[in-house]
């Protein structure tokens, strides 16, 4: 967490607010975050730079700036970016990690509580290396139930194990794993090569739907996802399964229940109706 639903809503925020703004300095408080490059490489090589765009990859947020380079953040758990017109709240500034100071006066913090999450400046060379092993997209148009059943096709992991393998499909985390088999009535902890092509037909779409209504709502907020503005996503009042142990199932009433036993993560599942 964040997962693609809110990697996606802080990208396209940042995008529409700071997309051609130059960057006049760089303030930086952790620099525990910052991976392949040290504080004084950092702020030489994006001091006075434009960003072009801000765009997301998997759970990444990318900043492409004008000289080539990008500016490559990894939220994890607890990591946010934060524009700061002069009145972000104190609690979040309390954790801010690093501080881009814009030509126009404001700010984009990366706040990070846990300081879990990384910041990364990589030029073009190595973010094609960094990415090339990341799977497909789920809501690239390539990505069709014939493709998800030739990525499940002989392997004997879980079914949830191989939709939160980012190699294998870019973006998916837990709770919307949890959702989508939720969704398409898929026991979690089937073998992934038991899927038949309608199971992977159903599926496609429910990691889809899943996604996309997650986005319109921009994400899901528990505790420490914020969007770009501070805000909470709604999708939160929309989760069928996912934190909802022990109550009923919306669809057939029968009890949620929750295990760890398959990938260590939270599992939350209806025994009833999903097969």
């Amino acid at each position: 967490m964040p997962e693609l639903p809110e990697t996606e809503t802080i990208a396209r925020d940042l995008d529409r607010e700071i997309a051609g703004r130059r960057i006049e300095t760089v303030i930086i408080t952790r620099a525990d975050v910052l991976r392949e490059v040290d504080a004084v490489a950092l702020q030489r090589r994006v001091a006075g730079v434009t960003i072009e765009r801000v765009w997301r990859r998997a759970k990444l947020v990318v900043l492409d700036l004008d000289t080539g380079d990008r500016i490559v953040v990894q939220p994890r758990f607890t990591g946010a970016l934060l524009i700061d017109a002069g009145s972000l709240p104190e609690q979040e500034r309390r954790y801010s990690t690093l501080e881009l100071v814009l030509d126009d006066g404001r700010s984009i913090h990366y706040r990070d509580i846990r300081r879990l999450g990384t910041v990364t400046l990589m030029s073009p060379e190595r973010f094609a290396g960094y990415t090339k092993n990341l799977g497909i997209e789920p809501l690239d148009p390539a990505f069709t139930a014939e493709h998800l059943s030739v990525l499940l096709r002989g392997s004997r992991q879980a079914i949830k194990k191989v939709l939160m393998d980012q190699r294998a499909l870019a973006g998916v985390g837990n709770i919307y794993a949890n959702e989508a088999l939720w969704r398409a009535g898929i026991d979690p902890s089937r073998e992934a090569r038991s899927l038949s092509a309608d199971d992977a037909g159903r599926l496609r779409n429910a990691i889809v739907d899943v996604l996309t209504e997650s986005i319109a709502l921009r994400g899901t907020s528990f505790r420490d996802y914020r969007d770009a503005s501070g805000g909470k996503g709604a999708f939160v009042e929309r989760l069928a399964v996912y934190g909802r142990e022990g109550d009923p199932c919306p669809r057939c009433g029968a009890r949620l229940v929750g295990t760890h036993a398959i990938d260590g993560r939270t599992t939350v599942l209806c025994v009833r109706c999903q097969e």
